[in-house]
């Protein structure tokens, strides 16, 4: 069994209140329900995690370094501003995948720019809950 540490950043915990025409209607635990379900029958272990603080985001990755196979991150605003978090990926050495609800470059500007993207094995986008699901497809195919 695979261990795959997630963490939702910023502002995830208000999903199905804010911005709905960006964000959809769900819940981040609807979300988590989903993600949980999908996990199960790929046979992984997971934590979820939300934070809507850069330092403990930051920890949780080191904490959680020995026992995580993969990372799966949202890191939501931080992904343009975030040294930190990058580092702290980098750190770790294990495949990570960037996510995010929304299609951030079909978005203001500044979100065309991620300083995360370049430290995962990939990025997927604009596919709502989907995203996540397929965050866990490839993981599954990475730690083959």
């Amino acid at each position: 069994m695979k261990n795959i540490l997630i963490i939702h950043g910023p502002n995830l915990g208000l999903l199905g209140e804010r911005e709905k025409e960006i964000y959809g209607e769900m819940t981040l635990s609807q979300i988590n329900g989903m993600i949980e379900e999908r996990a199960r029958e790929l046979n992984f272990k997971i934590k979820i995690k939300q934070s809507n603080s850069e330092g403990e985001i930051v920890s949780l990755i080191g904490e959680e370094r020995k026992w995580m196979d993969a990372l799966i991150i949202n890191p939501a605003a931080y992904t343009h501003t975030s040294l930190a978090i990058r580092e702290a990926i980098v750190s770790v050495k294990v495949p990570a995948i960037e996510v995010h609800l929304s299609n951030i470059y079909k978005r203001e500007e500044f979100r065309h720019k991620s300083l995360i993207a370049g430290v995962c094995i990939g990025q997927i986008c604009g596919f709502g809950v989907e995203s996540y699901l397929l965050a866990l497809e490839a993981v599954n195919k990475v730690l083959r």
